[in-house]
């Protein structure tokens, strides 16, 4: 049993939610001002259609099987 009045014992704190907001403030930071967030949205969405165009039908029903399973989101299709 622990005794948690017991001298030999050291309360420390760390404030998670305030060192969350500084690392998010130093990354948006070294993303540096010519970061466009919706500019590398659209390139992923465009990446993950052409990586699933042009399926062969059992590629499809693998890509189909995948998306039914919640592996992979239904969008992209090509």
């Amino acid at each position: 049993m622990i005794d948690r009045n017991g001298s030999d014992q050291q309360i420390f704190e760390f404030d998670l939610a305030d060192h969350e907001a500084t690392r998010r403030t130093e990354v948006v930071a070294a993303l540096g001002d010519t970061w466009d967030p919706l500019a590398v949205m659209e390139s992923e969405d465009e990446a993950h259609r052409l990586l699933y165009s042009g399926l062969d039908a059992e590629q499809q029903a693998t890509y189909d099987m995948l998306v039914a399973a919640g592996v992979l989101p239904a969008s992209g299709r090509g």
